[in-house]
């Protein structure tokens, strides 16, 4: 755009020329002269400056030499800080190699220095293991010392180390020296155990302060290892299989002398001459057989009690499970403890500390179960034999809570054992009751004393076995409940009136209900069956009793209440002469009927308790009779009836304060 203005006033200016001239070449020459002018006078002018310009070239030559200089005083300055770079960086090197160096060396000097120590036998530790007991504090840092220095020598022995051979000989003399000592110690203390009267856990604590004898013993020359292991399984072994014999045969002589046989069986007759109860009382603090009384706080309280002392007990007698617990926890005590030393002491865990354990304690646990195997052979107090397998479910558990395993085969053993004895016998009384011959008994509407038996013995197998069901013993309780029953039944059918069969019944039933209910929780199975047994029988009951004195007003209700729900008023009126006789009978005897059903309820029932139970569930079904009789009633057969007010009053002076 600017050249388009310049080339338009060039164009206004040559218009401008050649309008004011009209010869280009004067005007040419003119110009030409003007050029010259100026020409002159620019040279003047550079002339005149000539001087200044002079200095101008003087001053910007110095100036050039003045940089001059200065760049090769920088360039020298570049040198020389490249030169100190370069030597910057050969030191930076040299610092890290030296660091490196001097860390080697630091490392090589801390290994070779332990190595040194490790490898050197001071005079100290040569003294204290040749002169120092071994009881001594000294003696054991310094046995640790030589175990370490030993183990090092071997070590380095498979490399082919040349160090070693300059302590070797001296190192094996005091390995020796020590193994010398630790193995006479050792010995001295297990044979302490063979003196008579001695306690053993004197000389194991002992071992156990300086267990790390055998670890040393067990690491340098296991020969001699076995030697004192094997020395103390035999002392040990002897030891218990002694004192367990002898603690066994004392034991037995402290049980009672007349024990239950084939005889003392739950269907066996009770008689004057020769019967179950006449034998047991008449042992000085014995229960009977089939009840548990006491029996069962061995399973509590009595679980951890002291072992019994025979020579201290002499005039006393005890239960087969209370010498089976004395036995079982005296050796539960020495076997948890003999466990727990072996695996500490001797260094064994899992299949081998159970196998060390064998060895010291086999003969002996072989023993017992023979023992238990001839008492239980003739035993016939299942309640015994039920204790003491419970025994061994808690003394097993006692045993894993010490986490000791090792006695799980035996508890198997005893187990077996008693199981087979235990379902034999209650198998035997399950058929003494069976072949029961109900015609043989005296004729009492009374609690049989079979009953009361079962009722006992029932109640303490369902007591003891809580914590721990067995499908087993369900089994034979079931079987052992339904012949009972089926018992009962036989039993009832001996009386000739069908009250006299029922009072029988509730009278039994009642029994072993409230003794399974004080003994056992309410909702077992047992309690349930007979509860419901008791509730029909007392509910027929009701109906018999009341069926004498208020006959006539039952069979009314129950005939014409069909009427009066299909809404027959016209067969109700025909029943009105009927219902008329009714009242007036109603009426006239009422009250005595209600002494004469109170006398003959608690007359019936040697339990005041049941008794009342009873005349209340009478009373209350003759209640709701007389409610069903009177909507049935015309109205002028209900003006004649007894005030329902007046019926209640005289009900509840008959009200039981039981």
């Amino acid at each position: 755009m600017d050249a388009l203005k310049e080339a338009s006033l060039d164009n206004d200016e040559v218009r401008e020329i050649l309008k004011n001239t009209t010869d280009l070449r004067q005007y040419s020459r003119q110009i030409e002269k003007e050029f010259k002018d100026v020409e002159n006078k620019s040279i003047e002018d550079y002339i005149a400056e000539s001087q200044n310009i002079a200095n101008l070239h003087n001053q910007i030559n110095d100036c050039d030499e003045v940089l001059e200089r200065m760049e090769n005083m920088l360039m020298s300055f570049q040198s020389v800080l490249n030169n100190i770079s370069t030597e910057i960086t050969q030191l930076q090197r040299k610092s890290v190699s030296m660091s490196l160096q001097l860390t080697n060396r630091q490392s090589v000097k801390a290994q070779l220095s332990q190595f040194i120590e490790d490898m050197s036998v001071s005079e100290e530790m040569i003294n204290i293991i040749m002169d120092t007991p071994v009881t001594e504090r000294d003696f054991s840092n310094q046995l640790n010392v030589l175990n370490h220095k030993l183990s090092l020598v071997k070590e380095l022995s498979f490399k082919e180390s040349k160090s070693t051979n300059d302590v070797s000989e001296v190192l094996q003399n005091l390995r020796l020296k020590s193994m010398s000592k630790i193995r006479n110690y050792l010995l001295e203390q297990i044979y302490k155990f063979r003196k008579p009267m001695t306690n053993y856990q004197i000389p194991q604590n002992a071992m156990l302060k300086h267990k790390f004898f055998f670890e040393f013993i067990l690491s340098n020359e296991r020969q001699v290892a076995q030697e004192i292991c094997s020395e103390y399984i035999d002392t040990m072994s002897k030891i218990y299989y002694s004192y367990f014999k002898s603690y066994s045969t004392r034991l037995t002589s402290l049980k009672f002398e007349e024990s239950c046989s084939k005889d003392d069986l739950m269907g066996i007759e009770d008689n004057a001459s020769k019967g179950l109860f006449a034998k047991t009382t008449s042992l000085k603090h014995k229960s009977t057989i089939f009840t548990i009384g006491k029996r069962g706080d061995i399973l509590n309280q009595q679980l951890e009690a002291p072992i019994i002392v025979p020579h201290a007990q002499l005039k006393n007698r005890y239960t087969v499970e209370a010498l089976f617990r004395s036995e079982q926890y005296a050796l539960v005590d020495n076997a948890c403890r003999e466990y727990l030393f072996v695996t500490e002491f001797f260094m064994v865990r899992g299949a081998q500390a159970q196998d060390l354990f064998n060895q010291i304690m086999g003969k002996t646990l072989t023993l017992m179960i023979k023992n238990l195997e001839t008492s239980i052979h003739d035993c016939y107090d299942t309640i015994a034999m039920f204790l003491c397998i419970h025994l061994i479910f808690r003394y097993q558990l006692m045993c894993h809570k010490r986490c000791v395993p090792a006695l799980d085969k035996y508890w198997d053993s005893l187990q077996s054992v008693i199981w087979p004895r235990f379902e034999h016998v209650f198998r035997i009384n399950i058929q003494s009751i069976h072949d029961c011959d109900p015609t043989k008994f005296n004729k009492e509407m009374g609690p049989h004393y079979i009953t009361r038996r079962y009722a006992e013995f029932s109640a303490a197998i369902v007591g003891i076995s809580e914590h721990f069901p067995n499908e087993l013993v369900s089994r034979l309780l079931l079987e052992l409940q339904n012949e009972v029953e089926c018992f009962i039944l036989r039993m009832a059918a001996i009386f000739s009136t069908r009250k006299d069969q029922l009072i029988y019944l509730i009278n039994n039933y009642d029994l072993v209900l409230g003794v399974l209910m004080e003994h056992t929780r309410d909702n077992s199975k047992e309690a349930e069956a007979f509860r419901e047994q008791l509730n029909a029988r007392s509910a027929e009951y009701v109906e018999e009793i009341l069926s004498p004195h208020f006959g006539g007003i039952i069979q009314f209700v129950k005939e014409c209440e069909p009427y009066f729900e299909k809404n027959q008023s016209e067969e109700l009126r025909k029943q009105e002469r009927r219902s008329l006789g009714l009242v007036a009978s109603f009426s006239a005897n009422w009250k005595k009927s209600l002494e004469e059903l109170n006398r003959e309820v608690l007359l019936s029932f040697p339990s005041l308790l049941t008794g009342s139970q009873l005349l209340q569930l009478a009373l209350a079904s003759l209640v709701q009779y007389y409610h069903r009789f009177h909507k049935l009633l015309t109205p002028n057969a209900r003006a004649q009836l007894t005030n329902i007010h007046v019926l209640m009053v005289e009900i509840k002076k008959y009200k039981s304060n039981y």
